[in-house]
C-alpha cells in the first residue's frame, strides 16, 4: 500500500514539516552531483556508523570531520537515492503536518530530532561493532507515524494499491494502514536478524515509531485527544 493523502486537516501552515523536506531535497541534491567515490566519503563522513559511535572504531582523518555524535543529527537529513527520498518525504508530508499541528512548530522540531536520535540508537545498539553507515530520515519520520497512529486512528487514508499496470485506490482507516506498516517493520527486522534480507535499518524504523508513541504525551497540546476522530471539513 503506498499512502497518497489523508482527509485530516490542519490549523496552521506546517512550516517545519515543508522545511525538512527542503532539506533534505537539497541536501540529496548535493549528493546527486558527487562522484561516486566522494559520495561514498560524504557518506561515510556524515552517516551514523555504530562502530565510531560507540568508539568501536576510528574514521580515517580526512573523514572524521564532525564528532561522532553529531551525525546522529547529519544522518537523518541524507538518503541513498530518490525511491528512499521520494517514499520518506511522502511519508512526512502526509502525516506529519497534523503532527506538527498538534504540537506547534517548535516542539515538533524537538519532537522529530528525539525520534530520530532513538531511531538511529536502536539500530546501532543492536550492532555495535558494525562499520556499514546508516543515513534517512526513516526513523524520524516513524516516530511521526507513532504519534499519528495515536492520536488519529480514525482518519481515512488515500492508499493506492498496485494490481499489475493499474493502481487501485481506496480510501482506509489510519490504524490499518500504520498498523500494517509497523507488521512489515517486525517481519522484515525479523528477516534481517537472520540474515535473509540486509540494507536497510529496520529496527531504526521500529525504535522511532516506538519513540513516537511513547514521546507524544509530552509534547503535544493539552486540548488534542488521544484517538480523536478526524476533524473532516464541511461539504457544501
Amino acid at each position: 500500500m503506498i499512502p497518497l493523502h489523508d482527509d485530516n486537516p490542519t490549523t496552521i501552515r506546517p512550516l517545519v514539516t515543508i522545511t525538512i523536506i527542503v532539506i533534505c531535497v537539497l541536501v540529496f541534491l548535493w549528493e546527486w552531483s558527487l562522484g561516486p567515490q566522494d559520495l561514498q566519503r560524504v557518506v561515510y563522513a556524515f552517516g551514523t556508523i555504530p562502530a565510531v559511535l560507540f568508539d568501536r572504531a576510528e574514521l580515517s582523518p580526512d573523514l572524521a570531520v564532525i564528532p561522532p555524535k553529531l551525525t546522529l543529527v547529519t544522518s537523518m537529513f541524507m538518503h541513498g537515492g530518490w525511491m528512499h527520498l521520494i517514499s520518506n518525504m511522502l511519508y512526512l508530508w502526509i502525516f506529519g503536518n497534523n503532527i506538527e499541528d498538534a504540537m506547534g512548530h517548535g516542539r515538533f522540531i524537538v519532537f522529530y530530532l528525539l525520534c530520530g536520535l532513538a531511531a538511529a540508537l536502536a539500530h546501532a545498539g543492536l550492532d555495535p561493532d558494525s562499520r556499514v553507515p546508516m543515513i534517512g530520515a526513516s526513523g524520524a519520520i516513524s516516530g511521526v507515524l507513532g504519534a499519528y497512529l495515536l492520536l488519529y486512528p480514525h482518519a481515512r487514508v488515500l492508499v493506492g494499491v498496485p494490481l499489475g499496470f493499474f493502481v487501485y485506490t481506496i480510501y482506509l482507516p489510519a490504524m490499518l494502514v500504520l498498523g500494517f506498516w509497523f507488521f512489515l517493520q517486525v517481519i522484515n527486522s525479523t528477516a534481517a536478524a537472520a540474515g535473509q534480507q540486509g540494507g536497510v535499518a529496520w529496527f531504526a524504523h521500529i525504535g522511532g515509531f516506538l519513540a513516537g508513541m511513547a514521546l507524544i504525551p509530552f509534547f503535544k497540546h493539552r486540548h488534542v485527544r488521544f484517538f480523536n476522530p478526524p476533524h473532516r471539513l464541511p461539504r457544501e
